[in-house]
């Protein structure tokens, strides 16, 4: 590996050795795509391995994905090959093959690139993924779920680690901005390369990068972003934890593909807590995918004003059937499963009371 020795690094070594202290005797990958703030995150892991890293057994492993959208994408994957290899680091191109869609672009590609990312992590036998978002990503993101509604979840922002499909994804340079990010690139003579799609106005979230300079004029700057995701996140986990709790506490009595509970022990609850009681009960019961949160408040809302009036009430929410009786029972169970043609049929209207809304 070539000696670093950087004359202004981007951290000191007490923040070097914090940032890939979880990577110590484990094999992790590196998504670099080129641009400044990845080609940081690759110097800086290859300067933690020369510094000591690579002594407590860790192995880090370097892959670019070309999606193939840009007829010069696969040369500037072989540069972060070139790049990669300059500083001791083993490369691999990962390609996206097959017909590219032609709407929802830049979403679908982000999909691919993780499953083939993910793909390849498992295929090295790395437990840990690497990727360079940075705080000017938090604060995009956070602005981009509040334009959107988001929950408090979602105002959270990123977590710097998070477990997908076994892997664990780990952002360590949340904290650090994309200019201080550039400006290391730049004092290391270290080359990069700038995506053109970055720029495009077409994309939603280019347009929405726009909106975060005249924001830090009215000061809200990256910092404060980062200030608003650790207060959320904070908010989050303790509603979080509320509402485990309260989940652990309803006494079930089990019925086929389902459950009795009083609607005593809800009525209590505050709307927040219920909303995600019953949101934890529609995943263990349901079809497995969230429903969006409009759907989700609108049918808490309405169960919150039945428990109170003890209204008879049914509704159905991501495969799961709630039924409330007069004598305050609420089931809740599993929609049988809907078949077409001749040899099936939609589950009967018997199947649950008149009334029911599907959603």
């Amino acid at each position: 590996m070539r000696r670093l020795n950087e004359k202004k690094p981007l951290i000191g070594p007490a923040e070097l050795t914090r940032l890939f202290a979880s990577l110590a005797g484990r094999r992790a990958l590196l998504a670099v795509s080129g641009g400044p703030d990845s080609v940081a995150l690759m110097r800086l892991a290859a300067l933690w391995l020369e510094q000591g890293g690579a002594d407590g057994g860790a192995q880090i492993f370097v892959a670019t994905v070309d999606h193939g959208l840009r007829a010069e994408s696969h040369a500037e994957a072989e540069a972060v090959g070139r790049w990669a290899s300059t500083l001791g680091l083993s490369h691999e191109i990962l390609l996206w093959q097959g017909a590219k869609p032609q709407s929802r672009i830049q979403e679908r590609a982000r999909a691919a690139r993780y499953a083939l990312l993910r793909a390849h992590a498992h295929s090295l036998g790395a437990d840990y993924l690497l990727t360079a978002h940075h705080a000017d990503d938090q604060a995009e993101t956070i602005l981009f779920r509040l334009l959107r509604g988001s929950g408090i979840a979602g105002l959270a922002g990123m977590q710097s680690e998070t477990k997908q499909a076994g892997i664990m994804l780990y952002r360590p340079l949340l904290n650090i901005s994309k200019k201080a990010l550039v400006a290391y690139c730049e004092a290391c003579a270290q080359p990069y390369i700038r995506d053109p799609s970055n720029e495009n106005s077409a994309f939603a979230r280019t347009r929405l990068r726009a909106l975060l300079p005249l924001l830090e004029e009215a000061g809200l700057d990256a910092a404060g972003w980062a200030r608003l995701g650790r207060r959320a996140r904070r908010a989050e986990q303790a509603l979080a934890a509320q509402a485990e709790q309260a989940g652990t506490k309803l006494e079930k009595i089990p019925v086929n593909d389902g459950f009795h509970i009083a609607a005593a022990s809800l009525r209590h609850l505050p709307a927040e807590i219920l909303l995600r009681v019953i949101a934890a009960e529609i995943a263990a019961l349901g079809s497995g995918r969230p429903p969006r949160l409009e759907r989700l408040e609108s049918l808490a809302q309405d169960l919150y004003a039945a428990l109170r009036t003890g209204a008879h009430w049914h509704r159905t929410l991501g495969g799961v059937g709630f039924s409330l009786r007069a004598d305050g029972l609420l089931t809740l169970q599993r929609e049988k499963p809907r078949r077409r043609g001749r040899e099936s049929a939609t589950a009967k209207a018997s199947d649950w009371p008149a009334g029911a809304a599907v959603l």
